[in-house]
């Protein structure tokens, strides 16, 4: 029986469609314009998982025509494009920043900054929510982390998001919007760096720097590098990700107020949305030699794709498949698998969870207020533009003088250590 073709470049193809799943009935893989694409959970997530496999990015540039330049030359020096040992020592001093234990600490700071950006709308009763609220979050977010000022939180954003359009599928159009933001974001991490060479703080950069110094030191490349690819991608993909968290919420009326009434079920709602709505909707693998995958002959060098969505509603894992904020389903599939799992996944986890029970409790029966505008569904995906109109509510009540002044010495201490 012969397999159906999907063309992934095509920015009228919906990854999440019902031709998909269709497909998927009949068949565990197809064809793709970017080589074989998985779509049951069984097969996926053994795939993530087999060593034969490596990480299939670094090839993207040139799948999409793009063989040298700026770009294409800071790509393969990415995480997400090294294997073997390199990959491994970067993870291995990244990791400390990026711990469970770490990040939830930080949630009390998460939700107050949450809070502060729905005071700006929430008496309102409508909102942009790409611009007023996921983008804001998420670049603040990465600016805290990295021990950024907050008040270049808009400078950041607009290059992450320049940077971020590497991820899809209209890349080599764009490609001098991406040339520029690197260069800009490249400067200024470049600038961040030898600041704290001088001055160390508490801060990523600065532990990254003393990892400079140590005997398996990053080079001075290295560590540019590596700010650079998470200051675009740790912002990028939030902001996406929270659109669609919305889009997916709003869907099921009954799911948004249940969110309200038990902020406790935010976290399964972040596990959840990913399943069934992922802003990276497929995950690229290459072979690292011939692989014969149930019936499936792979050459060396050969590229497969996991299509999250399908795998992670795939009625042969999961009987009910359908989106459900107090049920448990199989692991999902958006923030990878194997070795090149995403490093930063419990920021991811943390922040949305603290975030999206606030989003429903201060905005109660919000519904969508005209279609928005939104990225092809393929490569990742996301909303440029999501207008949403809900009854309005007041803002936070402001803490008593004395709690206001504990306050205001926590913020100079925060501005302090981020420059």
């Amino acid at each position: 029986m012969s397999v159906p073709y999907f063309d992934l470049a095509d920015p009228s193809f919906d990854v999440t469609s019902a031709v998909v799943h269709a497909a998927r009935e009949d068949h565990w893989y197809v064809e793709t314009s970017y080589g074989h694409a998985v779509l049951r959970y069984a097969e996926a997530s053994a795939l993530l998982k087999d060593r034969r496999f490596q990480q299939g990015n670094a090839k993207w540039p040139a799948q999409n025509g793009i063989h040298s330049g700026l770009f294409s030359d800071w790509w393969k020096e990415t995480l997400l494009s090294l294997e073997g040992q390199d990959h491994l020592r970067l993870r291995r001093l990244l990791n400390p920043a990026f711990r469970n234990k770490t990040i939830e600490a930080m949630r009390p700071t998460f939700q107050a900054l949450a809070n502060e950006l729905i005071d700006g709308f929430a008496p309102r009763g409508e909102v942009e929510f790409i611009s007023e609220f996921a983008e804001p979050y998420a670049s603040r977010i990465l600016c805290l982390l990295l021990g950024l000022p907050d008040s270049h939180w808009e400078r950041v954003a607009h290059w992450a998001d320049d940077l971020g359009k590497s991820f899809g599928i209209a890349i080599k159009s764009d490609l001098p919007r991406i040339e520029a933001a690197l260069e800009g974001l490249t400067g200024y991490v470049e600038e961040v760096i030898a600041d704290r060479l001088v001055a160390p703080r508490e801060d990523l950069v600065s532990t990254l720097i003393a990892a400079h110094e140590d005997d398996d030191a990053l080079s001075r490349r290295e560590l540019s590098v590596a700010l650079v690819f998470l200051a675009f991608a740790g912002m990028e993909t939030t902001r996406n990700q929270l659109g669609l968290a919305l889009q997916t919420l709003l869907k099921h009326p009954d799911q948004w107020r249940l969110l309200a009434g038990r902020p406790e079920l935010g976290a399964n709602a972040v596990e959840e949305v990913m399943r069934v709505n992922p802003t990276v909707t497929w995950i690229t693998r290459e072979a690292i030699e011939d692989v014969d995958l149930h019936g499936l002959h792979i050459p060396a060098g050969g590229i497969v794709q996991v299509l999250s969505h399908a795998a992670g509603t795939d009625p042969a894992a999961m009987p009910e498949p359908a989106f459900d904020i107090t049920e448990t389903h199989p692991m999902h599939l958006g923030f990878g698998g194997g070795v090149h799992h995403c490093l930063g996944h419990f920021v991811a986890r943390t922040d949305m969870s603290a975030a999206l029970p606030l989003l429903a409790q201060r905005m109660p029966d919000a519904v969508p207020d005209g279609s928005g505008e939104w990225l092809p569904v393929s490569g990742n995906t996301g909303a440029l533009r999501f207008p949403i109109r809900f009854t309005p509510t007041a803002a936070t009540p402001q803490p008593e003088p004395e709690q206001a002044s504990a306050d205001a010495t926590r913020g100079q201490v925060r501005s302090a250590a981020g420059g």
